[in-house]
Parts: structure tokens; sequence; C-alpha cells
């Protein structure tokens, strides 16, 4: 699956923007059709050592919204540990069939967080996050779905209207205010509700079955380090 994705991405990048049908896309979700999804702490990569964190608490409600139905966070750190995978790569080293057999799950999530940057410079700032993600069968181990998105917030501050000198010190004192006090929580928010807009609608959406030709957008695969 994830060649096929990454093929797509390489041949389409030339000219307009690739899209591609939710169909042609994960063709794997519809022939499976998983109504439970259990999300897996992700691996984080990244410099921000909360950046887990934020991604767990956000990740329930844009999934959950697309008609699959989301074991409890909590409760599945609690059962992990309990059965002994208490961190992130023992875990991710369990076969998915495990957590089929621990939870009852049709498939799980892996997540990624390659980036979670803040970058500040004088008069302009910025929060960047990539996130890179998986669904995969408990029951056949097969790829149903992959995905990744990058989401950058602005958080340079502005000059209030003031020009010259002043302007440009009030306009650096707002980002270093602004870029220090970013609530990290919506923009882990933002992130999850972008990834799925990708992922076809479970059956406890209303437009079940009725996305398979909706278009989606491929962004190009940026260097993740």
């Amino acid at each position: 699956m994830r060649i096929f994705i990454l093929a797509c991405l390489s041949s389409l990048l030339i000219g307009c923007t690739p899209t591609l049908t939710k169909f042609e896309f994960a063709p794997e979700m519809f022939k499976e059709t998983p109504q439970s999804i259990l999300v897996l702490p992700p691996i984080n990569k990244s410099t921000a050592a909360d950046a887990k964190d934020y991604y767990m608490t956000t990740v329930a409600e844009p999934l959950t919204n697309t008609g699959y139905y989301v074991f409890p966070v909590e409760m599945v750190t609690d059962i992990l540990k309990q059965e002994g995978l208490s961190d992130t790569e023992t875990i991710l080293s369990a076969p998915p069939q495990k957590f089929r057999d621990f939870f009852g799950a049709d498939a799980v999530l892996y997540v990624t967080i390659h980036k979670w940057n803040t970058t500040y410079a004088i008069t302009a700032g910025n929060v960047k996050v990539l996130i890179e993600a998986e669904i995969i069968s408990t029951k056949s181990g097969r790829a149903l779905w992959y995905y990744y998105d990058e989401v950058t917030v602005n958080t340079s501050g502005d000059s209030g209207n003031q020009g010259g000198l002043a302007g440009l010190l009030i306009q650096a004192a707002t980002t270093a205010i602004k870029t220090a006090t970013t609530d990290y929580v919506p923009v882990a928010r933002m992130v999850n509700e972008k990834l799925f807009t990708a992922i076809p609608y479970g059956r406890r959406h209303g437009e079940y079955k009725q996305d398979m030709m909706k278009r989606i957008e491929l962004r190009k695969k940026t260097d993740k380090k």
C-alpha cells in the first residue's frame, strides 16, 4: 500500500497539485471496512519531549468523527501496562493480531512524530509539526491506509501599527511572547484534523461508502529529519 502511494506521489509531483480519490488512495480500507481502531502511543522523533502527550490528547475526537469506534486512550494504556507492554518500542514490536486478542480491535493506528519544531527569528516565528500515520489490519496484518501531513502555525507578532524602529521593536517583542506562550494542544488538534481528512469514512459516519470518489490532495514528501 505504501509503495503504491509513494509511486503516485513521485509520478504526480510535476504540474498541478496531485490528487487521488479515496478509493484509489486506500482501497483496502473500503474492502476490509474496519469498525474499530486502536491508537497506539506514537514514536516521538522530534525534539519536543511533550509532543507525544499533546498528540494523544487530541487524536480520538477527529478519528471518531470520521465514523470509527476509537478505544479510550487511558484504558488502552492501562491494559498494555498490565500485559507488560509499557514502553512504545515494546508495544510497536508486538504483532497487530495481539491487539485484536487484547481489545477486539479491527485495526491499529501507528503514528510517528517526525517534527514538532518551534522557530523564532526576532520578528518571525512558527511551530511546525510533521506526523506520519499508518492503519494496520489486526486480521490480515496488511496496511489499510498510510498518510502524513505537516502543519505550520504562524506565531509572528505585529508592529501595533507603528512604523520604523519602534514598530520593529514591538513586533519583535510580540513575536517572542506569542511564540513562547503558544498553546500546543490546538496545534496538535489541527494536525489530527488535517490528517484524517484523507481517511475513508467509517460505518458510524452518515456518508459511509459515499466518499469513494472524493478527491484528496497528496502532499510532497518532505525531509522528516
